[in-house]
């Protein structure tokens, strides 16, 4: 056992009130990745905390150390943001796990960071209430989790991400000090640090609790499915709804790579098509009712080839059945695949994912996708075999070549699954030299020893000038020998 592992374990063993710690090799195999399949490492450790207190005396300890401490909730991101390191500690969440308030009248939840995301609908049911994020992995996603992420979810059009849903924080900063955010109100007087807070990948603070807004349960909800000849058509369709002026709970998209699986997976008797547009509208009911109806009549001028509209509560679980299910059948096309997240405009949906799939042919590489359409959130779908030499490494250099595309459109990088190790290289052109020298600024301030998360979410700028990109007013200037990180 080397020196700085031994010290890093005798300093978790004197932490009160004594925690779990996981130091055995085979156990911490367990840890070794999240669902960023494409980087594994073994940590010096893993540890279980089951309360705030010893969140804070694990980062009091490792700090004065210099050990770096990588925050995991569930493990089902997919940018690495959890991926561990080799000279660090894991501080796993899954043990804080307690709903502490259901406030039916202020319509609150407060909770801890390991609660999964569906379990705070499902504690709130009674009240009539719900939680609106709702990633496809919300069944076991943790509320944590999808803060640090500022995940998303199919209903996010209508009802925005995590941060438009989290009132108030609790976050143990680098130093090992509780902060305390936000709040019942719906305003609070200094810099907005809640926002900071969400989407900020463990690199500021751990979230030891959160309260989150509850949302009233729609009078009525309406659901179809309208297919379509082309993607370009279905991409189209999504402009023209929501130029109507109509604003669905949610408006997905799936293309027939997809389809096919999900009817290979699940068999649910989906139309074939080579686009299919999930579209749910909401609110009381002659507002959803005219809102469908305004639907209906826009997916027939856009050249719909077939619309359902689900009749009861059953059918619409199972037309959601494909889009929630959808990245679990992805498994059939090909034994890997790679999922990529960025954002664009809705008008340029259709040239980008036409532009989208000529990278496919260009790399010889099949790509299926599967999106958030109503807000240009894309997460084309890379199909590999890691089996063969070097195709992993292709499938990464057409994902970062698609995320250059959603630059190129006036987009981002990231629409929900965030940056990790992922997208480092994209944040170089994304921002401005001064732009990222800020964000290192923002994380010295909460984590002075830099010991939280080191090397995700915002690229060194050194790391920036040994890749050569730049990012200028009127293009882009590449330099060639771009080293991988």
């Amino acid at each position: 056992m080397s020196a700085a592992r031994a010290e890093a374990l005798a300093a978790l063993a004197a932490v009160r009130p004594p925690l779990a710690v996981v130091a055995e090799p085979e156990r911490l195999a367990a840890y070794e990745m999240d669902a960023y399949v494409q980087k594994r490492e073994t940590p010096l450790a893993a540890v279980l905390p089951e309360g705030e207190a010893q969140v804070q005396a694990v980062v009091r300890a490792l700090g004065r150390l210099a050990v770096p401490v990588v925050t995991r909730g569930a493990g089902t991101g997919i940018s690495g943001g959890a991926t561990p390191l080799a000279d660090g500690v894991m501080l796993v969440v899954t043990r804080m796990r307690a709903i502490h308030a259901i406030d039916a009248a202020a319509r609150l939840a407060t909770v801890d960071p390991g609660v999964p995301n569906a379990q705070v609908t499902a504690a709130a049911e009674g009240a009539g209430l719900f939680f609106a994020p709702d990633p496809s992995s919300q069944v076991v996603s943790s509320i944590g989790g999808n803060v640090a992420e500022n995940a998303g979810g199919i209903h996010c059009l209508k009802y925005g991400l995590t941060v438009h849903n989290v009132t108030g924080l609790r976050a143990v900063d680098g130093d090992g000090d509780l902060l305390a955010v936000g709040g019942e109100a719906l305003d609070s007087p200094g810099y907005d640090l809640l926002a900071l807070l969400a989407g900020s990948e463990g690199n500021l603070g751990v979230i030891t609790r959160a309260t989150l807004r509850l949302l009233p349960r729609p009078e009525v909800t309406e659901t179809l499915l309208a297919a379509f000849g082309s993607v370009k058509a279905g991409a189209e369709a999504v402009s023209a709804i929501i130029g109507a002026g109509i604003v669905p709970a949610a408006l997905e998209m799936m293309d027939r790579v997809v389809i096919d699986a999900c009817e290979r997976y699940m068999a649910l008797g989906l139309p074939k098509s080579e686009a299919l547009l999930l579209v749910e509208v909401d609110g009381g009911t002659e507002e959803a009712r005219e809102s469908r109806a305004a639907v209906e009549r826009i997916l027939a001028a856009c050249g719909a080839t077939e619309v359902r509209v689900a009749k009861d509560d059953e059918e619409r679980a199972k037309l959601w059945k494909s889009r929630k299910g959808a990245f679990a059948a992805l498994a059939s096309v090909l034994p890997d695949y790679y999922t990529m997240d960025g954002s664009i405009p809705r008008r340029a949906l259709p040239e980008v994912l036409e532009q989208v799939y000529a990278l496919g042919r260009e790399y010889g590489m099949v790509i299926g996708n599967v999106f958030h359409a109503g807000d240009g959130n894309i997460h084309p779908c890379i199909f590999y075999d890691a089996a063969k030499a070097g195709e992993l490494e292709r499938s990464e250099e057409l994902g970062g070549r698609i995320l250059e595309l959603c630059i190129d459109h006036g987009g981002t990088i990231t629409g929900e699954h965030g940056v990790g190790l992922e997208k480092l290289r994209q944040m170089c052109l994304q921002f401005r030299d001064g732009e990222i020298a800020a964000f290192h600024a923002v994380k010295a301030a909460f984590d002075p020893a830099g010991i939280l998360n080191p090397g995700k979410a915002v690229p060194t700028l050194k790391r920036c000038a040994e890749w050569g990109g730049m990012h200028v007013r009127g293009g882009r200037v590449p330099r060639p020998d771009i080293p991988r990180f």
